[in-house]
């Protein structure tokens, strides 16, 4: 909840100088609902639908994913670590500041599986023994 409140903070008050640092901006604060909307829909809920309400409240209002209810986080007994929080933010932005700012990634490319094929009768004889 600290990164959406802080990103509803932010998106009133930060204009960039041009339409890319906007679209920029636009991208950083969606990221900071990313955390939301995942709990939520690990959960089984509506993303969108939830991240809305919580926006919406104020201080300590959120959303208790394991009881689906929405009120106040100290009152449920849910703290949010901003410390954690904080620092997950700064290494992002820090890993987007270098991948902007760097000609060539490089990275591993994932290995494919050899897969062995069994004929569909073998599956049978398995079973008939």
């Amino acid at each position: 909840m600290a990164l959406v409140r802080a990103a509803s903070k932010v998106a009133a008050n930060l204009q960039g100088d041009n339409e890319e640092q906007n679209v920029g901006i636009k991208l950083a604060l969606r990221a900071m609902e990313a955390p939301l909307r995942q709990i939520v829909t690990n959960a089984g809920e509506e993303a969108s639908v939830v991240a809305s309400a919580v926006k919406a409240g104020e201080g300590n209002f959120g959303y208790n994913a394991s009881t689906e209810q929405y009120g106040d986080m100290l009152e449920m007994g849910i703290l949010d670590p901003t410390k954690v929080t904080r620092s997950a933010l700064q290494f992002a932005a820090s890993v987007a500041g270098l991948m902007i700012t760097t000609e060539c990634m490089v990275t591993e490319l994932p290995k494919e599986e050899k897969q062995i094929l069994v004929p569909e009768w073998a599956a049978w004889v398995v079973w008939a023994e």
